[in-house]
């Protein structure tokens, strides 16, 4: 079980991990008004902000669906497995989204969001 909670925490810090991407280093940024700032970047530094937005929007869904299995009491290895796969999957969505591979992104958030029915549909 201490595996589950370790790679929930890591699913929670994702977005942080971009956030901190998009704002590191960058000029003149203003901590008192970080969202204007963030909505006037451009190149890497918005593709790593749109990655932290969608990075959370992703939340509910995956811990929904881990919920879900741990409720139906599932077998933790699959669960383990497949909430790695999830966790690789969306670090791996960080860089190609910043790099600036929109195909790629794409396909590996379609894989992203695979995983995570298939984690739903351990529950059953």
């Amino acid at each position: 079980m201490d595996s589950i909670v370790w790679l929930m925490l890591a699913a929670a810090l994702l977005p942080y991990a971009a956030a901190i991407a998009a704002k590191a280093g960058g000029s003149a940024f203003d901590n008192n008004e970080p969202r204007s700032w963030l909505a006037r970047q451009e190149g890497w530094r918005a593709r790593a902000n749109a990655a932290q937005k969608n990075l959370f929007e992703s939340l509910p869904f995956f811990y929904a669906a881990v919920l879900l299995a741990l409720y139906a009491q599932v077998s933790e290895g699959w669960l383990l497995m497949l909430m790695s796969a999830w966790v690789g999957v969306r670090m791996i969505y960080i860089g190609v989204y910043v790099a600036g591979y929109g195909a790629i992104r794409s396909a590996v958030w379609a894989l992203a969001f695979i995983i995570n029915i298939a984690i739903l549909f351990l529950a059953m």
